[in-house]
């Protein structure tokens, strides 16, 4: 049992995530002021619509952006599709009112990402970039650049990157929106975070170094995390993870769901956390191996109560553990996954 939480211990993901309680420490010190500005421009000319660019952990952190700017804010959120410029070279209709992008990326390197900012800037959007290499091509771009901060993530698996850019996305939101509940669990999360790392969450392990498939739930403000746990199960654990909303999985993919199939949920204190717990149950009843996170406590894995849009980063701090765990059980490097590489240059 030391060895094994030896070896843990020892991976470069291990490292990473674990620092993600000081890398949001140092985002929010270098950032507030550009935060503020930001805040004051988005209240003084609210866009008509906000337009998401990324790919992997970072787009499942745009998919949690979603979420609070379209519940906190009512501005509709929609996600680019880095293709339409890089491979098709269509321009972007200019349209009427502000238009903001929020791009989100490790590297700021990536062909179809820069493509994509470089046809909404010139339709004239302003470019709010969220990126963790300062002097890269996407932060040179950027209106407003907000450095992550982050440090080197040398790891392929993304961890702090990606919960810093949740943080940031929660810290914009929050002051955008006048939320002054959500703007102090911001402030508290660099506190909050190592000690959801320190959870234990073994209670999953068994399940997940079994399994061959399975489902993960979240939805609402969980939504974005269900995704990149999948993510990450498939990159570090070569696992089949599918994500779905829990209201999603209601429609078709229920039908796969019985006796012995593992579910990994993600469920928050507000109402949607009850959709999660619901089916949770039901899918339990059938047989099926369930294993929940849940800020209201009764899940068999620990999780911290905080607000419900800042739970979602305090379970997946919590979840990134974990997958480091399964991934050594099962036999693999979880720092070096096969076939994959830190910087991905889509065209």
């Amino acid at each position: 049992m030391t060895d094994m939480i030896a070896a843990q211990r020892a991976t470069l993901m291990f490292a990473e995530a674990g620092e993600a309680g000081d890398a949001v420490a140092r985002f929010l010190a270098a950032n507030g002021a550009a935060i503020a500005a930001l805040a004051q421009r988005l209240r003084a000319a609210p866009p008509a619509v906000v337009v998401t660019c990324a790919r992997g952990s970072s787009d499942h952190a745009a998919t949690y952006g979603k979420y609070l700017f379209e519940t906190l804010l009512g501005v509709p959120v929609a996600s680019a599709a880095p293709s339409v410029a890089s491979v098709y070279a269509a321009p972007v209709a200019r349209g009427e009112g502000e238009r903001l992008v929020i791009a989100i990326s490790q590297s700021g390197r990536s062909p179809d990402l820069i493509a994509t900012v470089a046809a909404h800037q010139q339709a004239g959007a302003h470019v709010v970039a969220l990126v963790n290499d300062a002097g890269s091509t996407l932060a040179t771009m950027a209106d407003t650049l907000l450095p992550l901060c982050a440090g080197p993530e040398t790891s392929v698996a993304a961890t702090k990157s990606c919960l810093v850019a949740m943080a940031g996305l929660a810290a914009i939101a929050a002051d955008w929106a006048g939320d002054d509940a959500l703007a102090a669990a911001v402030v508290a999360l660099p506190t909050r975070l190592p000690a959801a790392f320190a959870q234990d969450w073994s209670a999953a392990e068994g399940a997940l170094v079994a399994a061959t498939n399975l489902f993960v739930l979240g939805r609402g403000y969980g939504f974005g995390i269900a995704q990149e746990a999948a993510l990450k199960l498939k990159e570090t654990c070569a696992l089949h993870a599918e994500a779905f909303s829990a209201a999603e999985v209601r429609h078709g993919p229920m039908t796969i769901v019985g006796e012995g199939f593992p579910i990994l949920a993600f469920a928050t204190s507000d109402a949607a956390g009850d959709a999660v717990r619901a089916v949770a149950a039901e899918f339990a009843e059938r047989g099926a191996i369930v294993r929940m996170a849940d800020a209201r406590g009764g899940g068999a894995l620990p999780a911290e109560a905080s607000h419900p849009a800042i739970e979602p980063l305090l379970m997946l701090q919590s979840f990134y553990r974990l997958a480091n765990a399964v991934s050594l059980a099962r036999g693999l490097d979880p720092d070096q996954p096969p076939h994959l590489a830190k910087v991905t240059r889509t065209l």
